[in-house]
């Protein structure tokens, strides 16, 4: 019970610092990650323990997968190079620099348990990262880069962190064996994820029952998750194909109802899972001081800020050479293409946020070794990650929405695009339609053209979106039209509460016609839109 009440009173710090964030307009995770250290030393205060198998197991895949179930795959296979460079190259390329700083800096620090810290703190975090970035209007391309980087790059860190704390633990290390564990496992995690993708699409095609969906939906990562590892390949990348495969088919295998109810259950369960992990980061902090056996302040945040500005200097370094170096180093460049934007380079160079996983997978190095020893340095490596953690969330979070309005960096609005040319096509695919069915369709004549005007006027709107004034002339019109459905469907709302309260009506009469007037206002785009 305890620790309920402890889960129940984060959860309402979790609200309060995202409403916070919200009318202060900063990404929340920041927000959360303060309201965390601020609350690790308020006295007495009951903390739930942060262990490694909550965020592993509880918190990684479903959040994983609901990144991955929203990313389009033919944007994430356009840029497969970058995301490839940034996913791989930068991982490896991070864990390097990172463990030879460490071992330079504390000459006590063993060189493998210093690539531990490197792998730990290599990989952005994908709930970071889209947290961050989704309040930005950034264009597409960069999005899609940041995001498909944070979905892969953990599978490539854990690799690296599960070989380098195997070699402090056994004392033996074979460069030949890690990788090929990490070919293995990597290709392991994707073959196995694409099969259950397709086993679960067959199941829920064919589950009728819309809360039962949600439901499989909700087991689907953790299913994806838990065979992966047991198989001890990648559960990190059969969480994100599944993901992929799932999102590809979401229209074929889920009726309309089922995809409502399910994306309103995801919203709600990502919001909680996301505020719970950055707040339990924050809330770290104390237990990680009162461990460390080094308590000299100025020796301490030297370390932190000459680790920490090595994590930012090697992703600018990367990101900088990998663009503009020559094509030996920048194989993601197409030739064409000689100079990219600098602007975009620089908001994918300081967008590397870390968050909880790094975190976790510090929580989770072993306590000994196999001779009973302390593992070595384990309190400074957890140090040293959070800190990592707090800089690059705190710092580049904030930092991250004024260097984009200074670079002038905007939507390109190629979704806007996309979306109009999509709605231009159904809407003229549905007038064909209509014209080969009206004479046999046993509907009245005065239907079929109240029917027909609907979509002919939409059509008209789509067709002049490039006639300013003309689209003007007609928003106006589908703002007052929008109005007044409202102002109908609140009237017949009154009504149906009203003979509710007088006892006309049950309850259950009321939320059967509710719900349908509630689709229908759901159908209705907001007063005052243009779309």
């Amino acid at each position: 019970m305890h620790d309920v009440e402890t889960l129940l009173l984060l959860l309402m710090a979790v609200v309060a610092l995202v409403a916070s964030a919200n009318r202060l307009n900063i990404p929340y995770p920041i927000l959360l990650v303060t309201g965390g250290l601020v609350l690790s030393f308020v006295p007495h205060l009951p903390v739930l323990k942060f262990t490694p198998d909550l965020i592993f197991l509880l918190f990684l895949p479903p959040l994983l997968h609901s990144e991955a179930w929203f990313t389009s795959w033919r944007d994430f296979q356009r840029n497969r190079k970058p995301i490839g460079l940034l996913a791989i190259g930068l991982v490896l390329v991070t864990t390097v620099s990172i463990a030879l700083v460490v071992h330079w800096l504390i000459p006590d620090f063993p060189l493998a348990a210093a690539f531990a810290l490197g792998a730990i703190a290599a990989p952005t975090d994908a709930v970071a990262v889209s947290a961050v970035a989704d309040r930005l209007c950034l264009p597409r391309r960069i999005l899609v880069v940041l995001s498909g980087e944070s979905l892969l790059n953990d599978a490539t860190a854990l690799v690296i962190y599960r070989a380098a704390v195997l070699a402090v633990v056994s004392g033996t290390f074979s460069f030949k064996a890690a990788l090929g564990s990490f070919v293995l496992m990597s290709l392991g995690g994707i073959v196995i994820g694409l099969i259950l993708g397709y086993a679960l699409a067959f199941v829920l095609q064919r589950t009728k029952d819309t809360t039962l969906a949600s439901t499989i939906s909700l087991l689907c990562p953790y299913v994806a998750y838990l065979t992966a590892e047991r198989l001890h390949v990648s559960g990190v990348l059969a969480t994100v194909a599944v993901g992929l495969y799932l999102g590809r088919q979401a229209n074929r295998i889920f009726s309309p109802q089922q995809r409502m109810q399910s994306l309103g259950f995801w919203q709600v369960l990502v919001f909680l899972l996301n505020g719970l992990l950055f707040i339990l980061v924050g809330l770290q902090l104390h237990d990680i001081l009162a461990n460390l056996s080094v308590r000299h302040w100025p020796t301490l945040l030297g370390y932190a800020t000459l680790v920490s500005l090595t994590v930012i200097l090697t992703r600018i370094v990367w990101v900088t050479a990998t663009t503009y170096g020559p094509p030996l180093f920048s194989p993601c460049r197409p030739i064409r293409d000689h100079s990219p934007p600098w602007q975009n380079i620089a908001v994918v160079a300081w967008s590397g946020a870390r968050g909880g996983v790094s975190l976790a997978s510090a929580l989770a190095i072993p306590l000994a070794l196999e001779n009973g020893a302390p593992f070595p340095q384990r309190d400074m490596i957890l140090f040293l990650t959070f800190s990592i953690i707090v800089a690059t969330l705190v710092l580049q979070g904030l930092t991250l929405p004024p260097l984009i309005r200074r670079l002038r960096l905007t939507d390109d609005g190629k979704t806007e695009k996309e979306e109009r040319h999509a709605r231009l096509s159904a809407t003229q695919g549905a007038i064909r339609h209509l014209e080969t069915v009206m004479a046999d369709s046993g509907v009245p004549s005065e239907a079929i053209e109240d029917i027909r005007g609907h979509y002919q006027e939409r059509l008209k709107y789509l067709n002049t979106q490039s006639d300013q004034e003309e689209r003007d002339r007609l928003a106006e019109q589908k703002r007052n039209y929008r109005q007044l459905k409202h102002a109908l469907l609140a009237s017949e709302r009154d009504v149906v509460v009203r003979l509710r309260d007088e006892g006309t009506i049950s309850d259950d009469a009321l939320h059967r016609v509710q719900r349908d007037l509630d689709l229908e206002e759901i159908r209705l785009e907001p007063p005052g839109s243009d779309g």
